[in-house]
């Protein structure tokens, strides 16, 4: 239990560090003053600030998938629970880029390094749009063939309008109940929702 504290720890110091002076402005030795454990203490969790970086949107991503999850459990019908998941997704993924301040700019210029960390989350979220689409396709709500396809797409749609969303190039002249009906019409559409469904 001591172990996963003191990382924990550690990776909550760097993300705070990281998020006020920056990745590149952050030294291990930052992360070690800070979190008053000592560089041989860090070096023994993390080999580089890579690591500790990666780390750091690694537990981001946790929280995200459990907050989805959350979300998933909830009694809701499935035509409003994939709206649910999708919207909780985008605000979480803006919330955590904008929370962390200079993470910001490390988040677009690393996505590729950020791609290597995310895959379990990626696999969480695609399992829960699975749960939530069978039961829509069982309860007649959806009109869809093939719910792993479907469930696929829609997670690499979402994840396709990260980074616009996240800079407010999507719909910025809409208010937010306009711009989530539209989301709504594109989405049901896709889903072969049935019109006697409607909330």
């Amino acid at each position: 239990m001591a172990v996963s504290k003191t990382r924990a720890k550690l990776v909550d110091v760097a993300r705070q560090l990281f998020a006020k002076n920056g990745v590149d402005d952050t030294t291990m030795n930052d992360i070690a003053v800070a979190s008053k454990k000592g560089r041989r203490t860090l070096y023994t969790y993390f080999k580089s600030k890579e690591d500790i970086y990666m780390a750091v949107v690694e537990s981001e991503l946790e929280m995200l998938s459990g907050a989805m999850e959350k979300v998933a459990a909830e009694d809701l019908a499935p035509d409003t629970k994939i709206l649910r998941l999708i919207e909780t997704h985008l605000d979480s993924i803006k919330m955590v880029v904008f929370r962390n301040g200079t993470l910001r700019a490390g988040f677009f210029r690393d996505i590729w390094r950020v791609e290597a960390v995310r895959k379990n989350f990626d696999r969480t979220e695609t399992k829960l749009f699975r749960q939530v689409l069978t039961e829509g396709k069982e309860k007649g709500i959806f009109d869809i063939d093939n719910v792993n396809i479907v469930a696929d797409i829609v997670h690499y749609c979402v994840k396709g309008i990260e980074a616009p969303y996240i800079r407010g190039q999507i719909g910025e002249e809409l208010d937010d109940e306009t711009g989530w009906a539209y989301v709504a019409k594109i989405v049901f559409g896709a889903l072969g929702r049935k019109e006697q469904n409607k909330e």
